[in-house]
């Protein structure tokens, strides 16, 4: 199995980059924010390698905990690679971590192909699994209000990602936005 590559990402598309590792090219099915990396510029990543009948796929993310929550996210019935990835796609694991052990199944359903019954099973076998001893109960909520701000400005739920991953954790969502608005300006 294929744990780790560092390389150099030569190409890229919507939803895997090209990474170049000692003249081999391989494609590696990443987060969105992978997926903003500049071509030609050097990572490294954990990898997971999925089987299936007809195909080898490669799921690659920046730290070991993004691979260790996405291994736990696959471990549910009914979650493929793709949608876990997807979901990696929408928020931090602090975040996600966060938001399936309050119960908070508005999190997941963001995703396409993630419905309410998908996301209360996610919920439901994993909450016990996860401690949310890490997570600061109000973040999530904050993010979430932030996020929605944002969007209904005009700013795409990417770059609203983005800002949010710059500002520091602030109480108030007023503040917050704010800060997101300078930074996306």
């Amino acid at each position: 199995m294929i744990g780790y590559l560092k390389g150099t990402i030569i190409d890229r598309d919507l939803r895997s980059v090209t990474l170049d590792v000692g003249g081999v090219g391989y494609k590696v099915f990443t987060t969105f924010t992978t997926l903003d990396a500049t071509i030609q510029k050097p990572v490294s990543f954990w990898t997971h390698l999925a089987v299936r009948e007809n195909a080898l796929d490669l799921y690659g993310f920046t730290t070991k905990e993004e691979l260790a929550f996405f291994e736990l996210l696959i471990s549910v019935s009914g979650i493929g690679p793709k949608s876990a990835l997807g979901i990696l796609s929408l928020a931090s694991v602090r975040d996600l971590r966060h938001a399936i052990v309050s119960g908070d199944t508005g999190h997941l359903t963001k995703v396409s192909g993630i419905g309410k019954k998908n996301a209360e099973k996610i919920v439901l076998e994993l909450k016990d699994k996860l401690d949310g001893t890490d997570a600061d109960s109000g973040s999530t909520s904050n993010d979430m209000d932030t996020l929605e701000a944002l969007t209904s400005l005009g700013y795409s739920e990417r770059e609203a990602r983005e800002a949010l991953k710059k500002i520091g954790v602030e109480t108030n969502t007023g503040e917050r936005i704010k800060k997101a608005i300078k930074i996306l300006s």
